[in-house]
């Protein structure tokens, strides 16, 4: 059985080891083109170009796939496996392969279908979630459920932390998909009609802090956007990005958004629609990442000044 891999960031580079590992042939890999990062506006290869160069595996990075379909099929794959690879797949790409196109999804489906799996599964508040290999169709993250496996989020989890474990389980995930599907023994499963549920991309603007919110709703929009594209606020026109948030048990005073202390062993208190949230890791624009108190202690905010809602 010959693999193409087409995937792009962090998450998607434990699968692909893992089948190198496991003695799977990859014929192959696709990815995004590289990209500026960085102040400098570096030209940086994704995560996964520079590990299947490591391998020695050829790469290709079309600007679009559905216009490389030619490189695509002299690559010989008998098969192609896609993790978070960030274009949509045409008819004609899928005809290339002949036992079929598989991809690794970050989510439980029919719900979390779309761009933010992850994310979205934070921001919901859920307390489970989990990784599904499902044969690709036009439809988006429509198809056929091969296999799924589960797991818990935990109560401070971050987008990162959770990503980091998913791709771990991704990585078992497809071994044993490709072994049953090379050996024949396998059952798909049609998604269920109900509960469909698509998410859209998270960018910056949906990352600015309402303090107006709940407790729950403000921690866990915080942990949803680390490390990317990180939770924000404003202070007297200071942009303050927050890293991490812990609910606090202070009694709630004064209006929403209010700094409700100065002493910086108590840690940044604002107060929030049902109560009082903590703000426990923070960075100021042009600075350093540091504990609330520390920025307390900075005399960065005082008390009785209200954030941005």
């Amino acid at each position: 059985m010959k693999i193409v891999y087409a995937g792009t960031p962090d998450f998607a580079v434990a699968p692909l080891k893992s089948l190198i590992e496991n003695g799977f042939e990859v014929v192959g890999v696709i990815t995004q083109r590289d990209k500026p990062q960085g102040r400098k506006g570096i030209l940086t290869p994704p995560p996964v170009k520079t590990y299947a160069l490591e391998q020695g595996i050829p790469v290709l990075q079309p600007e679009k796939i559905r216009e490389a379909l030619g490189e695509v099929k002299a690559l010989g794959g008998d098969m192609l496996i896609t993790c978070a690879y960030g274009q949509i797949l045409t008819q004609e790409c899928l005809d290339c392969f002949e036992r079929g196109v598989w991809n690794i999804h970050a989510g439980l489906l029919p719900q979390y279908r779309g761009a933010s799996p992850i994310q979205s599964c934070i921001l919901a508040g859920e307390t489970e979630t989990g990784v599904c290999v499902m044969k690709t169709e036009l439809g988006l993250d429509s198809g056929d459920i091969l296999l799924t496996q589960k797991t818990q989020i935990s109560e401070t989890e971050t987008y990162g932390e959770l990503s980091a474990r998913l791709s771990v389980i991704g990585a078992e995930l497809i071994v044993k998909a490709v072994n049953a599907l090379c050996s024949g023994d396998y059952t798909l499963s049609p998604q269920s009609a109900e509960n469909v549920c698509t998410v859209r991309k998270i960018n910056k603007e949906h990352a600015k802090i309402d303090f107006s919110k709940s407790v729950k709703e403000i921690v866990d929009l915080v942990r949803a956007m680390n490390p990317a594209p990180v939770a924000y606020t404003t202070l007297d026109g200071m942009k303050l990005n927050v890293y991490r948030a812990e609910k606090s048990d202070e009694t709630p005073s004064g209006v929403v958004g209010e700094v409700l202390n100065d002493i910086p062993k108590k840690g940044l208190l604002v107060r929030c629609g049902d109560g009082v949230v903590k703000l426990v890791e923070v960075q100021a624009a042009g600075g350093k990442r540091m504990s609330g108190g520390d920025f307390l202690n900075g005399r960065k905010a005082r008390k009785g000044q209200v954030f941005e809602c």
